[in-house]
Order: C-alpha cells, then sequence, then structure tokens
C-alpha cells in the first residue's frame, strides 16, 4: 500500500472525529462546478513611478482600454493591483513597456501636464492547472506551481470587484446601506472571497465584512462632527489650538476636491492646516505685466481676500484656518468636500466601536441572507473574466456533515446545593455552587474615580457589602467585610492617588494589600490602562475594575461573575470538570501552554509588542502560572519562548513533584502564511527549554495554532438543530469537507453566540509528537473552554 502524498509541511491528519451528534450544516464556502484546465501565464508587472494599488488598478483599467484590441491580441488578463498579471492565453510579446496616460481630473484646457505612467510586463511563468487538479486528488503534493495556480484563481474572482469597488485585503466594499458611526465616520459593509482548496474540489469563501470610511462631503461637516457640535455656525466660537491639532491629525492625508471653480474638479490631498486664519493667511500674486515694464509687480493679499476678488466668494468663516494642499495651494475650508471612499485606519474610540457592534451584529439567518447578497453583487455567472478563464462557481452554500460534542460535567465544591452542572446551550450560573477553593481576601481596599455626588458613600458602602456577601456565600473568606473606600479625580494623577490608596488600605488592617477595587465613571480606555498600569507594573497589586453603572444598581449575577474573576486573581479556583474527564491529562503528567503576543495598535511606532504565556499546574488544568516579556514591535513569533517556558516547567515541577511528559501548546493569533516560520522557531524553542533544564529531557510536545480572525461560519441546516438565536449549538465540530485535505485541522464552536452569529475556532495542528486522534483532541479542547 503506496503511503499518502505529504501535501502539508505539518502533522497530518488522522481520521475524522466520530463521538458526538451528527447533524447537518450549512457553511459559507461555495464550490467551484469547473475548475480551470489550462496554461495559465504569469506576468510580472512594474509600474513607474511606484504608486498605491488603487491607482496601479485606473492605470490597469486605461491600460486595457488603450492597448487590449490592437497589442492583447483581444485578451482579459486579470491583476492583482500590484506585481501580478494572469492571463488564459499568452500574450504577442515576452517582455514590454507601455506608456499609459492618467488624464483623471485634468481638463483639456488646464495647463497642468496629464500624468504618464510607465507599465513594464515581462513573462514570469506559465502554470499548469492539471497539476492543480493532480494535488486535489491527493496525487501530487503542495509545490510552488500549485500554490501560484491557487493565487491565480484568487486573483482571478477577486479582479472584477477590485476594479469597480473600494478594495481592501480581501474584501471589496460599497457604500449600499452604510450606516453612520459616532463622528466623522460609516459603517460600510464589505463582501470577502477568498479561494481554497479542499479535497477532490476547490471552494469560494464568501462572507460579509465591515469597515470604517470617512463620510463624503463638506469638510466643514466633518469638522462640526469630529469636535461634536451641532451645526457649522458653532465653528464660530474660539476653538483651542489642542483641538486644531486633534482635527489636523484627524483629516491630514484625505483626499477632495474643491468647488470654487465650476469648470476645474481637480482633486487635492490635505496636507496640513495653516496655523493663521484664512483672513490673515498672506501669500503674493503677481499682477498683470504692463508694457514697459521690466518686471511685474508682487502684491500681498490674503486668502478671504482672494477669493472676493478673483471668484466673487464671500467666506462664511474667515475666521477658520485653511487647508494647505502643497506648499504653495492653500484653500478655506468651506470650499472642500471629502471624496468618498477613503477608509478611517486607525482604531475606533469607544462609541465607535459600540455602533460598529450594532452595525456588524447579525443573526445567522440575516448575515446568511446578507452573504447570498453579496454572491448576488459578486454575479460571478455574469463575470467576464470568470467565463475567459473557463470557471464556474456555484450559487448555493456547501452543505456538511457535523457533530455536536457531548457536554462535560462541571464540579464545584462537594459542599455546593448543586455541585455537579452540565452546561444548557453553553451557559450556566453559580446559584447555589460554591467555589471549588476559594481565596481568603483580607486586606484590600476601594478606589472610587468620581466625587461623592455622582455616587454616594452611602451606594458605594452598599455595593461592597453586596459584594462581600456574595463573595462569601460562593466560598471565599473575607475577614475583613469594610475596606477603606476613597475617591479620586480621573484627570488627578493616577499612580499618585493609586499609591495613597495602597497604602491607606494596608494601614487599615496593617497588612499587605492584595487588591485594589476600582469603580470607573465610563468604559474608556485611558483610565483603565493607567490604571492596570500602575497595580501590575508599579506597586505590583491585583486590580478588579467595575462600570460605576452596576455600582449604583448592585445585582447578584454581577457580583457573582466579579467574583470569580477575583477568586483567580487571588489564587482560588473557581470550578473544574468531573474527575476522569480529562484522561490525556490525568494519565500521565501534563502541562498545557498558551501563548499569544499582542501588538500596539496600527499608527504606533513607539510600543513594543507584549508576549505572554501561561502554563497548567495540576492534572485538572484548573490552576496556571502566567510569564511576559516585551519585545520588539509586530513580532509576532515569542522572541524569549524559551526562557518563558523555562519558568512554567519549573512552576509545574514545584507544584506537582514531577517533571511533564507531554506539552500540549495553544498558539494564538498566527495567520496562516506565519505558520512555517512560527513553527520553525517556537517548536525548537520549546525542544531548548526542555534540554537546558535537563540535556535528555525531551517530553513530546504537540503545538496547535488556534485561529479565531478567518471568515468560515456554520449554518444549522434545520432550526431544531440551533439554538434559539439561530446559531449552532456550543460543541459543533466540523473536520470534514471544507478542512485542509491532508492537514490535522478542524473547526470547533465551542460557546453560545450572544451577539449575532457565532464564529467558530479554527485549530490546525502543525506539530504533534503525542499522536492525537481527531475525537481526542476536539474533546479536550472542547472541555477546556468550559473553566471560567
Amino acid at each position: 500500500m503506496t503511503s499518502p502524498i505529504q501535501a502539508t509541511p505539518y502533522a497530518m491528519r488522522p481520521l475524522p472525529g466520530t463521538i458526538g451528534k451528527a447533524v447537518t450544516v450549512r457553511s459559507n464556502f461555495f464550490e467551484v462546478e469547473q475548475l480551470p484546465n489550462l496554461i495559465v501565464h504569469h506576468y510580472d508587472v512594474t509600474v513607474t513611478p511606484d504608486v498605491p494599488p488603487p491607482v496601479n488598478r485606473k492605470i490597469y483599467e486605461q491600460f486595457i482600454a488603450s492597448y487590449r484590441d490592437s497589442d492583447l491580441g483581444g485578451s482579459r488578463p486579470v491583476y492583482d493591483g500590484r506585481k501580478n498579471i494572469f492571463s488564459p492565453r499568452k500574450l504577442p510579446f515576452e517582455s514590454r513597456t507601455f506608456n499609459v496616460s492618467l488624464p483623471g481630473d485634468i481638463q483639456p484646457n488646464s495647463k497642468r501636464p496629464i500624468p504618464v505612467f510607465k507599465l513594464k510586463i515581462k513573462v514570469a511563468a506559465t502554470i499548469n492547472l492539471e497539476e492543480l487538479h493532480q494535488f486535489l486528488q491527493g496525487k501530487s503534493s503542495l509545490t510552488n506551481n500549485v500554490l501560484t495556480a491557487i493565487m491565480a484563481l484568487d486573483v482571478l474572482i477577486r479582479h472584477k470587484p477590485a476594479m469597480q469597488h473600494a478594495t481592501i485585503g480581501s474584501s471589496f466594499y460599497t457604500p449600499v446601506g452604510k450606516q453612520p458611526l459616532a463622528g466623522p465616520l460609516d459603517a460600510w459593509r464589505g463582501y470577502y472571497q477568498s479561494v481554497r482548496p479542499a479535497l477532490g474540489k476547490m471552494l469560494v469563501n464568501v462572507d460579509v465584512s465591515a469597515t470604517a470610511f470617512f463620510q463624503s462631503g463638506s469638510l466643514l461637516e466633518m469638522i462640526v462632527k469630529i469636535l461634536g457640535f451641532r451645526n457649522p455656525d458653532d465653528l464660530r466660537r474660539p476653538i483651542t489650538s489642542q483641538n486644531w491639532q486633534k482635527i489636523e491629525k484627524i483629516i491630514k492625508g484625505l483626499r477632495f476636491t474643491a468647488v470654487h471653480r465650476e469648470r476645474v474638479k481637480r482633486t487635492f490631498k490635505i496636507f496640513k492646516l495653516t496655523s493663521t486664519t484664512a483672513k490673515d493667511t498672506k501669500f503674493k500674486i503677481t499682477s498683470n505685466k504692463i508694457e514697459g515694464d521690466v518686471q511685474p509687480d508682487e502684491m500681498e493679499t490674503d486668502v478671504a481676500t482672494y477669493f472676493r476678488e478673483v471668484y466673487n466668494m464671500n467666506l462664511q468663516y474667515p475666521m477658520l484656518p485653511c487647508v494647505c494642499a502643497s506648499k504653495t495651494i492653500m484653500l478655506p475650508l468651506e470650499v472642500c468636500f471629502i471624496v468618498e471612499g477613503q477608509r478611517y485606519v486607525n482604531k475606533l474610540d469607544p462609541r465607535q466601536t459600540s455602533d460598529m457592534i450594532k452595525f456588524t451584529s447579525q443573526l445567522p439567518p440575516v448575515r446568511a441572507n446578507n452573504i447570498k447578497e453579496g454572491l448576488r453583487i459578486l454575479s460571478y455567472d455574469d463575470n467576464e473574466y470568470l467565463k475567459d478563464f473557463g470557471m464556474k462557481i456555484a450559487k448555493e452554500m456547501v452543505t456538511i456533515k457535523a457533530r455536536v460534542l457531548p457536554v462535560p460535567t462541571i464540579s464545584y465544591h462537594p459542599e455546593s446545593r448543586i455541585p455537579n452542572v452540565v452546561p444548557r446551550d453553553g451557559q450556566w450560573n453559580m446559584r447555589d455552587k460554591r467555589l471549588v477553593r476559594g481565596a481568603t481576601l483580607g486586606s484590600w481596599g476601594v478606589i472610587v474615580f468620581t466625587t461623592e455626588r455622582d455616587v454616594s458613600l452611602a451606594s458605594a458602602q452598599n455595593f461592597i457589602r453586596e459584594l462581600v456577601l456574595c463573595c462569601t456565600d460562593s466560598g471565599l473568606d473575607i475577614p475583613n467585610k469594610q475596606p477603606p473606600i476613597v475617591y479620586l479625580n480621573p484627570q488627578s494623577d493616577i499612580e499618585y492617588g493609586l499609591k495613597e490608596a495602597w497604602v491607606r488600605a494596608g494601614n487599615a488592617v496593617k497588612s499587605k494589600p492584595q487588591l485594589l477595587v476600582c469603580i470607573l465613571p465610563t468604559t474608556g480606555t485611558p483610565l483603565y490602562a493607567e490604571i492596570k498600569r500602575v497595580t501590575d507594573t508599579i506597586i505590583g497589586v491585583a486590580s478588579q475594575c467595575l462600570q460605576m453603572k452596576h455600582v449604583r444598581e448592585p445585582k447578584k449575577q454581577y457580583c457573582a461573575n466579579v467574583c470569580l474573576k477575583i477568586n483567580v486573581k487571588l489564587g482560588g479556583i473557581n470550578s473544574q470538570l468531573k474527575q476522569q474527564m480529562m484522561p490525556f491529562l490525568a494519565s500521565k503528567p501534563t502541562i498545557l501552554l498558551g501563548g499569544d503576543v499582542s501588538h500596539p495598535q496600527p499608527g504606533d511606532t513607539t510600543r513594543p509588542s507584549i508576549a505572554s504565556l501561561v502554563g497548567s499546574l495540576d492534572s485538572r488544568a484548573a490552576r496556571y502560572a502566567a510569564t511576559v516579556r516585551v519585545q520588539t514591535a509586530r513580532t509576532e513569533f515569542i522572541a524569549d519562548l524559551a526562557s518563558m517556558a523555562i519558568e512554567l516547567l519549573k512552576s509545574f515541577y514545584q507544584v506537582c513533584g514531577l517533571k511533564p511528559e507531554r506539552i500540549l501548546f495553544y498558539r494564538d493569533g498566527v495567520s496562516e502564511g506565519q505558520f512555517a516560520e512560527v513553527l520553525k522557531t517556537e517548536v525548537a524553542a520549546l525542544q531548548s527549554a526542555c534540554q537546558r533544564l535537563e540535556a535528555d529531557y525531551r517530553p513530546k510536545i504537540t503545538f496547535v495554532v488556534v485561529q479565531k480572525r478567518h471568515h468560515a461560519r456554520f449554518f444549522p441546516a434545520k432550526r431544531t438543530d440551533g439554538d434559539q438565536r439561530g446559531n449552532c449549538h456550543p460543541g459543533t465540530v466540523v473536520d470534514t469537507e471544507i478542512v485542509h485535505l491532508t492537514g490535522f485541522d478542524f473547526y470547533l464552536q465551542s460557546h453560545a453566540g450572544r451577539l449575532g452569529t457565532s464564529r467558530p475556532a479554527h485549530y490546525v495542528v502543525l506539530h504533534d509528537d503525542n499522536k492525537f486522534t481527531s475525537d481526542e483532541l476536539q474533546d479536550l479542547s472542547f472541555k477546556l473552554c468550559h473553566f471560567r
């Protein structure tokens, strides 16, 4: 018997899983009914001067319009917007440079030269799609030719939408159905599409997405929204220089048109704002030369006067600054109109984030209908490029056999009224349950970040009484039931205030504080981030942040959830799975590791990335130790993983008295393109850590990437197979049809979806010394999701 083709450099797939209740789901993948079987001609493209992809596509569009019939033999090549062209037929040259003019917004009578770009096209390779067919049948390995063939099909399905719509990555966006966000932004709906190989076929993954765009229209109106004013007349009152700096930072780089010249519609880009108003911004103009003059006269004028005299326009807001579109072009704000389709790339503020969540949270039936709407817009049947390549795509989602895994039993303290519980639809509560091991909270303090006028001392004390009562009922030991409560101005020196509160809490019971409870006025990030910075890195004390609205009206369920957080932070154990429910952990000393790297927000070039690693300390995976490192920004792999792993392996040994014989590593935040590098560096780092502890210490390692940023979604084929919101039940697992041809991966939807359509986690096994079966790893992964 011949061995299977190694179609993946990672762990090979065992047999599909069998445990659980069989169900049928639909997924947002569409089968390629007719796959091209021809020679695709690959060309390398260089555009000079270098411009971004949206401009490249305009250049390419003009190139096709000018040369298709005369120089391209009538072919319809597709373009990725950067460096690659794919054609179903050979072009009549090996290498050639074309001059392409982009008139754009230049008028025939304009003195500005029409920009000319050089488009150099040369042969890169030929791709025989027969090799892709062989790969899909398991008769060929994953070669560079196969990868390039898949890339060519990806470019093929994206080409037409990318030429017609605003495109970001693999998604295109349309203003149809857009909704305003707080401030100057709109949420646009987008449609994602990607070609994916599966066993015996190719699939197209289609999904809905959303992102923020700047609102088009009057720049004055945009500034009004940035400042939170009601109308442009509010701009007549004084505005601080700090606010103008804030405005400039937001609008810098935006493209706009000016409306003061009716015949010439030219697009500009915002360079900066002037430091002076339109009536005070001076510049020199040259007067008409009179016969006999040696040289024309120069006169100084201001922008407001110039617009009145030249364009017969009296500015309504001469007290506002001007936009600098270049070193010599200054325009009043009121003549500037923002061009549509410009993406907002910075982090959304809390109000905008809330609005975006409302826009994107779609129940499964709604999301499925929106995906169908995307398919209608894509209109594959009418796509002339797909026809030219001979490719057809199905109109209906694929139907997949899935399973719902058995729900584990969660155990609490034996003295609980209900010591064991089986979650229903992924949910359970703390009613009539006591924590497995409650911590002791003897020294603590409370800081209210507002004045007594907003939250009275009596209200704060009442909440603390309710919280203490709930914690005590749950099994925490709290000898000090009346911690000191202090008030602190959120705008004051937070570090000094927290240190003072820490000292006061310690003096109250003559013991080093274990916890600071912080009551926050809003959900804003800056105050929360500063509290965590000070308590975690300066003082060295656990902190628990609460929202003020919950303090005013304390509820038992909220207090119970806070209790769970506090107990874990103090070293307690909330719950554990029933004995012998995880034999992989219990049969041999086994450590679970979980790793991730968090990065600064886009555009931040100063802050580093933070690598974190946690490790289990017992056979029930109910206790964990953690370690963190600062590393170079945007570095995805964990740079100091070896020394971090050594810390946790030592902690495991100190608690259990045994060395782990097995390591199961769950790795978050790794994209498919980073698999090879992460596998190469991080598995080697784990092996190195073990050998640094003992030369012959070689535990078996299984390395699993857990992906959340993907576009696979599941919809129950029958209403009875879903929950009340229309989502699949927690525990739904898919390991056939849409997964890798030969690699060990699966999709597992572990949790109940409270908002919109649930997203399954995608588990990809890169390395597996432990030789897991599908059932073993799927069942264990699902059970591990039940700790809180």
